[in-house]
């Protein structure tokens, strides 16, 4: 099993990701260029309309492509959402003051009661800590 990483990057252009698509929740059709993708590989993609957020795939088949050289299709599965949405909140210290603007994802469907622990769990992720309604940044 190798991981490969076809976040958006300009850093890494001979691992392009070229369309991302959802076949069923939690299945995908990734195709890309580069990158030697074989079954039980990891790839790490950028998610539609963040700068930040990414999710891991795990291939199930893949076909490399004759022509052009290096393009394979896969199919791979990994979170399932049934209408993904991308927010963005600011969250400030309680104790130093310091700002952040993050972005989280999360299951549309679900609606406004799933926004609240899906910014938590982003939060947590990036190192934060909540107390009730206070939050910590890492330096505190």
């Amino acid at each position: 099993m190798v991981e490969h990483d076809f976040r958006y990057s300009l850093l890494t252009p001979q691992h392009t990701l070229i369309e991302c698509r959802a076949l069923s929740p939690g299945r995908y059709q990734v195709t890309g260029n580069g990158g030697a993708v074989r079954a039980d590989d990891v790839l790490l993609v950028t998610l539609k309309g963040s700068q930040t957020l990414s999710m891991r795939l795990t291939v199930e088949k893949v076909r490399h492509l004759i022509n052009p050289v290096g393009q394979w299709t896969a199919v791979a599965r990994g979170p399932a959402f049934n209408a993904l949405a991308i927010h963005r909140w600011d969250v400030n210290c309680d104790r130093c003051g310091k700002a952040m603007n993050f972005e989280f994802a999360v299951d549309a469907s679900l609606g406004e009661a799933a926004l609240q622990p899906a910014a938590a769990a982003r939060i947590a992720e990036l190192g934060w800590r909540s107390e009730g309604d206070k939050h910590f940044c890492p330096d505190c």
